[in-house]
């Protein structure tokens, strides 16, 4: 079960949730056909949770948003960005554990 605390964010929000945000947010360019995706789906649910009032989580499922999946080059899913001040400031490509994710967010924030 997603949290309730995850965004899904389209080319009609993306501005306004992302790139215009006050403070880091974390993408999660994802698939439901994607196995690696599901497999990091309830991990990214925690970190929402867990980074609330922090840090914005966010998924975009890249067969409905092919418009924001080009333009930020997304090759590989899961693909997750985290941007601060609207720019893309780390990547990861592929599955990975929770403590990694948490790196990532920490060295960020």
């Amino acid at each position: 079960m997603a949290s309730e605390k995850v965004l899904i964010i389209s080319k009609d929000n993306f501005e306004s949730e992302v790139v215009k945000s006050d403070m880091p947010v974390l993408v999660d360019f994802w698939a439901s056909w994607c196995g690696p995706c599901m497999t990091i789906g309830p991990i990214i649910d925690s970190l929402a949770d867990e980074y609330d009032g922090k840090v914005k989580v966010c998924k975009v499922n890249v067969d409905n948003e092919g418009e924001l999946t080009r333009k930020y080059r997304v090759m590989s899913i899961p693909t997750i960005l985290v941007f601060k001040n609207g720019e893309i400031v780390d990547k990861v490509v592929g599955s990975r554990s929770k403590n990694e994710f948490k790196e990532v967010i920490d060295k960020n924030l």
